[in-house]
């Protein structure tokens, strides 16, 4: 049998991607005003004060006190299991309501209230926290919040909010970000369509009822095909569950190989309508991305809390290992680190709960900042924790002491770069998003396929631009001495503007420079996204702040802006200065096995099995391995 893998150009694939964005920016954005050079203190300060929720606390109190007491995170980590009966409790509770109206059952939670549980729970088991993120975040509640139709919520949502679990289908064995190469297709047929393909790494997918599936209508008289989003229910005929996936980390995860053969859809199970499937995803992950930074800060916390008291109890050289500046330079990081990416989170979710911000790049960049963050602040506690850090918690237990997870954590949080949108991905993602100004007035002036007219026109349009735009980015009011009213923290907001104008002419002259070219500099753009993320934590921070009035915060916010500034010098010397050119011509030659040296003297790698699983259409072969939650 032949595969059904579908090769596209890098043409096509660029063609996909930029049809499914959203293309308008209709409401302010910090961000996008950001890369262009101006510093919109007034989109995020003063700090937003949402307004109390009593139910909201109420929830949170009753959330905690179940995970804190009731929860054995260790069992779900040994068994690679989450009992039946925490399904039933966190029902019970509502967790799985969270983000659903309170119309359809839920509880209506607002970004930052949901975010607070996702950190609570998370600190008990990340799997727990992966699971209702998954069902909620990305699954079919939110896409239908976005998209469906009031028949769709009123069928769906209340068997969601009461506890039936859903999930995201997107990804195949030979699909991740680039989703024109999707294989799966959705035949229309009498009253809906026919589903057929293999989807991977499907988290819930084992134990989903409900599923959002992305699939390929073709295009056909009547029917304006493209990537089409569905719900699809979890027990229909031709549904199986191939395969439960294990991974490093996240040992309780239920994550699945799920194949459809033939499987029948109404078209009433459609969202949004055909060929609008990407732009529901991204619409989607504009808040869904939200999910996974609250679980890098819970462990941000969780890592500064062992590094505190293991600190201040371990004594080596006559004193406590925290007052070892060696140690004492990674503690700070941490408390520093734990408070901005705090800080970025919450004004992310209060930005999406007032909804008069487009918070797109915003969103983004705490998910870049979150999970690379996040990342480091482990290994920097494994390694303050020695081989401590290293040793599991049960072994640890067995020798009579605290059962610490460190090195659970970090394999927990290794996944973080590479969920919904892998770090390299991002830096695209949120780059293309930087840049869509200058691509709008000036795109056709850089773009190689544009004819002789079409260069003409937007030279005209280029010209009038840059000739307002540039002369704003020599002076602001950071040049000044401005930003009084932020106190010991102004000369962080002054760095700030200054370095956004700067961050700005730095991409205008990397345009200038490769033109066309320019996205292909990956590891330039990766840097100036960085930059951008720097900035706006710092911006973040010094609101928050200020805003408290407390000198703990002032002190927190002061050191975290010190630490940021000294890495946005380093990413900046080495947007001009680095080793890009070189490295990319050393990896051509590696690829083209140019040094098969350096593979010598090494067992040689298995040779069995492909690295890309290739699937088959045809009814499945496996065994069923879907698992259900059985009533109480």
């Amino acid at each position: 049998m032949t595969t059904t893998q579908r090769e596209v150009s890098a043409d096509q694939s660029r063609q996909v991607a930029e049809a499914a964005r959203e293309s308008q920016w209709l409401k302010p954005s910090f961000g996008k005003q950001l890369f262009l050079g101006r510093l919109r203190m007034d989109l995020i300060h003063p700090w937003p004060q949402p307004a109390p929720d009593p139910d909201a606390e109420q929830f949170l109190a009753r959330l905690e006190r179940y995970v804190s007491t009731e929860v054995d995170g260790a069992a779900i980590e040994r068994e690679a299991r989450i009992p039946d009966e925490v399904f039933h409790r966190l029902a019970d509770l509502g967790a799985f309501g969270m983000k659903i109206d309170p119309a359809y059952g839920g509880l209506g939670l607002s970004h930052l209230d949901y975010c607070r549980a996702l950190e609570l729970a998370g600190s008990v088991s990340p799997a727990i926290g992966a699971l209702l993120s998954a069902h909620q975040s990305i699954g079919v509640p939110q896409p239908l919040k976005l998209f469906g139709t009031a028949e769709q919520k009123q069928r769906f949502l209340p068997r969601l909010a009461a506890g039936e679990v859903s999930a995201f289908l997107l990804t195949e064995p030979d699909v991740g970000s680039d989703p024109a190469r999707m294989s799966a297709t959705a035949t229309p047929v009498e009253g809906g369509y026919r589903l057929n393909g293999v989807k991977l790494w499907a988290t819930n997918g084992t134990v989903a009822t409900l599923l959002v599936v992305m699939a390929l209508v073709p295009k056909s008289e009547g029917h304006r095909g493209g990537i089409t989003a569905f719900v699809v229910e979890g027990d229909a005929d031709g549904v199986t569950v191939e395969r439960r996936n294990a991974f490093l980390g996240l040992r309780g995860l239920e994550n699945s190989v799920t194949r459809f053969h033939d499987v029948f859809v109404p078209a009433e199970n459609v969202i949004g309508g055909e060929g609008r499937g990407l732009k529901i995803a991204l619409s989607t992950l504009n808040t869904g991305r939200l999910s996974l930074p609250a679980m890098c800060v819970g462990a941000a916390k969780w890592s500064l809390s062992v590094a505190r008291q293991w600190s201040a109890q371990r004594v080596q050289w006559g004193r406590a290992v925290g007052q070892h500046e060696a140690v004492a330079t990674k503690i700070a990081y941490l408390a520093a680190t734990a408070y901005g990416m705090e800080s970025m989170l919450d004004l992310c979710c209060m930005l999406a709960d007032d909804d008069r911000n487009d918070f797109r790049i915003e969103a983004a960049l705490v998910k870049l900042y979150g999970s690379e963050h996040g990342w480091r602040v482990v290994d920097e506690l494994v390694q303050i924790r020695g081989g401590r850090g290293y040793e599991s918690a049960e072994s640890l237990a067995a020798r009579g002491e605290k059962a610490i997870g460190v090195e659970q954590l970090l394999r927990d949080m290794r996944i973080n770069r590479i969920f919904e949108g892998s770090t390299e991905i991002m830096h695209l993602f949120i780059a293309r998003e930087a840049v869509d100004q200058h691509l709008s007035v000036a795109g056709a002036l850089i773009d190689p396929k544009s004819g002789v007219g079409a260069k003409a026109k937007a030279l005209g349009s280029a010209a009038w631009f840059y000739a307002r735009w540039l002369p704003t980015l020599l002076v602001g009011r950071g040049t000044f001495g401005g930003y009084g009213s932020f106190g010991r923290l102004a000369r962080h907001v002054r760095f700030a503007e200054r370095a956004s104008r700067r961050l700005a002419r730095d991409t205008f002259r990397g345009m200038a420079r490769w033109q066309g070219r320019l996205e292909h500099r990956q590891a330039f753009l990766g840097r100036i996204v960085d930059i951008g993320a720097e900035l706006f934590a710092i911006a973040a921070v010094c609101s928050r702040a200020t805003a408290s009035g407390q000198r703990e915060q002032l002190e927190l916010a002061d050191a975290f802006c010190r630490q940021a500034r000294d890495r946005v010098a380093v990413l900046r010397r080495a947007l001009w200065h680095n080793t890009d050119a070189a490295d990319a011509a050393l990896a051509r030659r590696v690829l083209d096995g140019a040094y098969p040296e350096l593979e010598q003297g090494i067992v040689p790698t298995p040779t069995g099995g492909d690295w890309v699983a290739e699937w088959h259409p045809g009814a499945s072969t496996a065994p069923d391995l879907r698992r259900r939650i059985p009533p109480r």
